[in-house]
């Protein structure tokens, strides 16, 4: 029996099995070059370095609504309790009107007493804000769980009259999925409306009001919507056919998928507009609502990608030339991954004009029997009206039967190219706007703006099928994430909205590029360089002296250089020292030379250790003495970038050499930053050196110094070890007889004992490629303390969350003098400590732990503590200067 269930229980786990294993794949580190979709944003910027950004923040939150309008150049805003009428040349304008609309104090009260969340719920949220006709707007909210609607003038930009029950067009709940559309005075909406409701496309006004049916064949479960279109299919059309609306929503899953470990699967809808009904069957029901499932998947890795978060259409010159864009992410929310996947309305017609499917033995199968005519939910065109069928009420009862029992069609909608256009790792996107823009070599270019769940904006672009992201935008302080987007094309700009405010930003900022090579290498459809600086195209009549190219990236530029900064280093023999080198682009890669020979450093042995931070020498000889270059490195295009004069000194009394100096026809102002410190800092002057008899007694007596307190740690330690074995000998004989419990276990080792501690430690780098690579080394040590003892740059100190050691604190040992006495204390501190000139850095090498007593590491861990605390506060703020 027992075999049995673990037999059964292998094939239930088999699945989830098979998916974690193409996940391990997905996400292995580096990438199988077969997929080519894990995009990297080029440049990153955080929102103290936005240019032409303007943010509103009014009385309310969560700016979740959006109308834009372009001839008016007004912006309207649905917030929580309130909307606002904004410029939208200047959102922060003084002039901007306001319409406060919150839930009253009865109804606040009355939405707590239903247990509702005080915080967030028990609010008006607007949900639903469009123009009605020419002089008025229309709005719903939810107004503490108890929904209002009402008519607003837009010239006043006040109410005109009172509020209209509102139960039936806006949802209860402000986080259900809701879209809606106003066609011609019609109300088109889908959500789940009341509490205890399905979820449901309805036509709210004129009369008759339509819904879907939920019986025999529930059409819809638990639906969870994103959006909605008109595609005007009646326009020049030759068969006379209907507009069409389409719904974009997540449900359950009503049919069998070949992965059981997911739940819910992506549609797109479909209903007629002059849909009105059937006579006897399906009275005030759609008689021409289908649905199809959409397909977002990264073939290599068989990767499926079923929550649809978002969806944009960009309208053709006519339906069927027409696509949309899908934002799509996994189900599960503990793992982060978005795609972008591109759709043709043609492709969506041809799957609604294919086989259906039916419930049979209750599961979902491909029908293949006999279709009745008229074609069941298809619109009334030319040759209904000749066989004189006007209109869905006179279609006939064996079509409305078969409609209603077939609402999903077999065929699956594909995106183009059968792969997703970009993939984005620990990353969730939940907006997105679409553009179209011209460049000089006569292409036009689709510019993608992603919004992500932690406030961040993606610009990017596809290049011949392939995505670049141009630049990632911190849009703003706190993460959050972004609920609304809208783009301007007269105002050439993007209006962002999320819980605590509205951020308008222009389309691009080409003055942020300060060179020929960096306009070019953005590949940035807004921007080119007309030889002097990067300017928008769009602002120049005159476009021949502009360079762009967008396909590659490189062509155009005659220089091969950029701002070199110039600095100067001397440093002693023997000591280590970081070449720092600041790479603006996410996707350029450092390369250095010394002496115009190109270094190749990746192990201690060779004395360099290149990193994206820089270039670090270990134990500098005279013989590294020379000019180091470091180039980013871009679509095969060197760029010198950091140019440094190194002097290594043998004589510890050689004088201190002028500051760095820069390329006065490059750099006119060249910022010097300490690696301790991303803050520019003032040049200090040079210590005076100590003569010679001063320089020896100091050495004695720092030795006699740092001797007696390792003996005074010793001793330390042994009594302390002793105490351990006492306590330990104490605490066993209480104990024999009976079990310990699982908190004795804890407090005595248990399995958090066996676990290897560890030193974690941090880049120094300010940019390290952007906000993407924000990662730490983790170097197992050995002992019996469990958990994680962070090392950070510039501090000395032990995280508080981390599992102290077990040595007691110990006090400060009398200062150093800014000098370095690694080699000559090198046999008296313990190994795994180096100091280095003038950066806060430490090598770790393996100490050999057999043989050592367990205490040996708690006390080497102090002493490493004490002293790199220490050494922080006598670095020098100046990195460029000599340390001597």
């Amino acid at each position: 029996m027992g075999d049995q269930r673990s037999f059964q229980s292998l094939l239930v786990m088999l699945p989830l099995l098979m998916l974690l294993s193409k996940m391990s794949q997905l996400w292995a580190f580096p990438f199988s070059p077969s997929l080519d979709l894990d995009v990297m944003p080029r440049t990153t910027v955080f929102s103290k370095g936005m240019l032409g950004s303007i943010g509103f923040r009014g009385s309310s939150q969560n700016y979740s609504t959006l109308l834009l309008e372009e001839e008016a150049g007004l912006l309207y805003v649905g917030g929580r309790g309130a909307l606002y009428a904004l410029n939208t040349s200047n959102i922060a304008t003084p002039a901007n009107l306001t319409i406060d609309w919150d839930a009253s104090p009865e109804q606040k009260k009355q939405c707590l007493n239903k247990g509702r969340n005080n915080q967030t719920e028990c609010y008006n949220h607007i949900r639903f804000l469009q123009r009605y006709n020419e002089t008025h707007l229309y709005v719903c909210g939810t107004n503490a769980f108890r929904p209002l609607c009402a008519y607003i003038d837009a010239e006043k930009f006040s109410f005109t009259s009172g509020f209209e029950e509102g139960r039936d067009r806006c949802p209860y709940d402000p986080a259900k999925g809701y879209t809606g559309l106003l066609i011609d005075g019609e109300m088109f909406t889908a959500s789940q409306y009341e509490f205890r409701s399905s979820p449901d496309v309805r036509r709210n006004f004129p009369f008759p009001t339509l819904r879907t049916e939920e019986a025999p064949t529930r059409w819809l479960l638990e639906a969870d919507f994103v959006g909605s279109v008109l595609l005007k299919e009646s326009v020049n059309s030759s068969i006379g056919d209907d507009d069409k609306i389409y719904f974009f929503f997540t449900e359950r899953s009503q049919e069998q998928i070949a992965y059981p470990s997911q739940t819910k699967v992506s549609r797109v809808a479909r209903v007629c507009k002059t849909d009105w009904g059937g006579q006897r069957t399906l009275q005030r029901k759609w008689t021409t609502f289908l649905k199809a499932r959409m397909m977002c998947s990264v073939p290599e890795y068989e990767l499926h990608l079923n929550i649809l978060r978002d969806v944009f259409v960009l309208q053709g010159r006519d339906a069927q030339s027409s696509i949309f864009y899908g934002v799509f992410g996994l189900e599960w929310k503990n793992i982060k991954a978005s795609a972008i996947c591109q759709y043709s309305f043609s492709d969506v017609h041809r799957v609604f004009e294919g086989p259906y499917m039916e419930v049979q033995d209750s599961k979902w199968r491909e029908y293949t029997g006999k279709v009745p005519e008229p074609r069941p939910g298809s619109c009334i065109t030319d040759l209904h009206r000749s066989q004189g069928i006007n209109s869905s009420r006179d279609l006939p009862d064996n079509v409305l039967t078969f409609a209603r029992r077939h609402p999903l069609m077999a065929n699956q909608v594909h995106p183009k190219g059968m792969r997703p256009l970009m993939f984005k790792r620990s990353v969730n996107y939940v907006k997105i706007a679409v553009h179209k823009e011209p460049a000089l070599d006569g292409n036009i270019y689709t510019v993608l703006f992603l919004g992500t769940d932690d406030g961040w904006l993606h610009r990017a672009v596809d290049i011949d099928g392939e995505m670049h992201i141009i630049e990632e935008l911190q849009m703003f302080d706190k993460p959050q994430p972004i609920e609304s987007m809208v783009i301007s094309s007269v105002q050439r700009s993007i209006y962002v909205g999320s819980h605590s405010g509205l951020v308008q930003v222009p389309m691009s900022t080409c003055q942020r590029y300060t060179s020929c090579y960096d306009c070019l290498f953005a590949r940035d459809p807004f921007c080119g360089w007309d030889g002097r600086v990067c300017v928008e195209i769009s602002s120049r009549t005159q476009r021949a002296n502009l360079t762009q190219d967008i396909m590659r990236g490189i062509r155009g530029c005659k220089e091969n250089s950029g701002n070199v900064v110039h600095r100067r280093r001397s440093v002693m023999s023997g000591d280590d020292v970081l070449l720092q080198c600041e790479l603006r682009s996410n996707l350029a890669s450092p390369r250095w030379t010394l002496n115009g020979k190109e270094l190749q450093g990746y192990g201690l042995n060779s004395g360099y250790r290149i990193g994206t931070d820089g270039l670090l020498i270990i134990g500098a000889r005279t013989q590294q003495s020379g000019s180091y270059r470091c180039f980013a490195v871009e679509n095969s295009v060197s760029i010198l970038v950091y140019l440094y004069t190194v002097r290594v000194h043998t004589d510890p009394y050689f004088p201190v050499e002028p500051t760095a100096t820069t390329n006065p026809t490059t750099v006119s102002s060249p910022t010097v930053f300490s690696s301790s410190s991303p803050t520019e800092q003032p040049l200090p002057s040079p210590p005076a050196p100590l003569p010679p008899g001063a320089e020896f007694q100091t050495y004695r007596h720092m030795e006699a110094v740092y001797i007696s307190l390792v003996a005074v740690l010793g001793g330390l330690c042994l009594v302390l070890t002793v105490v351990l074995l006492y306590v330990s000998f104490c605490t066993r004989r209480a104990a024999h007889g009976r079990k310990f419990s699982q908190q004795g276990l804890q407090v005595l080792g248990g399995s958090e004992r066996k676990r290897s501690s560890h030193f974690e430690l941090k880049t120094i780098s300010s940019h390290c490629n952007g906000r993407q690579c924000r990662q730490s080394i983790s170097v197992p040590t050995f002992g019996d303390i469990g958990g994680f003892l962070q090392i950070v740059p510039g501090e000395g100190q032990m995280s508080p969350a981390k599992t102290p050691p077990l040595a007691p604190p110990l006090p400060m040992p009398p200062p150093l003098p800014n000098m370095d006495y690694a080699n000559g204390l090198s046999a008296t501190l313990p190994s795994v400590l180096r100091k280095m000139n003038g950066n806060s850095y430490m090598l770790l090498t393996q100490a050999d732990p057999e043989g050592m007593s367990p205490l040996y590491h708690s006390f080497t861990e102090e002493l490493n503590r004490i002293l790199e605390k220490r050494k922080h506060t006598q670095l020098d703020v100046q990195p460029d200067e000599s340390s001597i």
